[in-house]
């Protein structure tokens, strides 16, 4: 049987570590929580939201794996209506408009990093 207990962190493809560092941390106040080198001039990098959880892997691109894909990655929030506002107004790339919140689908945005990576933020239930 296997010993696999949670989703630990998924990997954000960028080309420079240190401005996806300062965007994860400043417009969406993430922590930085590794960033150490490891083969021939490679970091691994990691940033996590602030109340813990799956962290992101900020790696440098591989072959088909480059910055600006759409992520699949879904943040959770606790209100959604704000997230939105905050990003806008501190000129985030944020999609104009919000979806759901209907009760059938929770409300939720798309918004990408500077890098054009595409993430969501979700209204948590």
């Amino acid at each position: 049987m296997l010993h696999i207990t949670q989703v630990g962190r998924v990997m954000v493809p960028v080309a420079d570590q240190d401005q996806a560092i300062a965007f994860y941390t400043s417009k969406l106040g993430f922590s930085l929580v590794a960033d150490v080198p490891y083969g021939e001039g490679d970091r691994w990098v990691e940033v996590a939201p602030p109340g813990g959880g799956t962290a992101l892997a900020l790696v440098p691109p591989r072959g088909d794996y480059a910055p600006g894909r759409m992520t699949g990655i879904a943040l959770a929030s606790g209100d959604a209506r704000s997230d939105h506002a905050e990003l806008k107004r501190t000129d985030v790339d944020v999609d104009e408009q919000l979806i759901g919140g209907d009760g059938a689908v929770p409300l939720l945005f798309f918004f990408r990093d500077p890098d054009g990576n595409h993430l969501m933020v979700v209204q948590q239930q």
